[in-house]
């Protein structure tokens, strides 16, 4: 079971970047060593300015006889709504920290989500981009019934072009769960 929050820079900047330091294989996809310093900060600083965008955590409930109370963050999820048009959300990110892969969170987390789009957001489309490379991320989102749809880009990542491969999936109601936490309006 997993619960969705929307992230606040002055309460979540270090948890975000420490499920970011968690998650070494992303960046290393992009010949890094490891989640750039400060990296949370100005992504939450990004998703403030941008209006429709948001950027919600993944929280994990603490597993019984864990001494912590309440839950972990161990994820994000990054859109923005109607964008690029009315009716539509642009999914920039969905993040797991490794050790919590394979553990059927970011489905799980994707289907509270998508109800609530289309249930409180007036969503009826999502799109995103993947990168070809990203085989992991290309299988999750088919996985979740997002379908290429044959469009492809290129845009410069550091001194590499890469090719992103254009998904998109008719959005519906799949569960009877809701997010009631999940601010409508930044």
């Amino acid at each position: 079971m997993v619960s969705l929050i929307p992230l606040d820079r002055q309460l979540h900047t270090e948890a975000l970047q420490q499920v970011y330091a968690l998650t070494p294989a992303f960046w290393a996809m992009y010949q890094l060593p490891g989640a750039p310093a400060g990296q949370a900060e100005r992504d939450l600083a990004a998703v403030e300015a941008e209006p429709g965008r948001s950027a919600l955590g993944i929280l994990r409930p603490n597993q019984p006889g864990d001494p912590s109370a309440g839950a972990q963050l161990v994820g994000l999820v990054d859109f923005r709504r109607h964008w690029p048009d009315p009716g539509g959300v642009y999914v920039g990110m969905v993040m797991v920290a490794e050790p919590f892969q394979r553990q059927h969170l970011a489905t799980a987390a994707w289907a509270l989500l998508e109800d609530w789009l289309v249930g409180q957001a007036d969503i009826s489309v999502a799109r995103l981009s993947v990168e070809q490379f990203n085989t992991g991320a290309l299988r999750f989102f088919q996985h979740i019934g997002f379908e290429l749809t044959g469009e492809a880009r290129r845009t410069k990542s550091g001194q590499r072009l890469v090719r992103l491969l254009a998904m998109e999936k008719i959005v519906e109601k799949t569960t009877e769960k809701t997010i009631g936490n999940v601010q409508d309006e930044r």
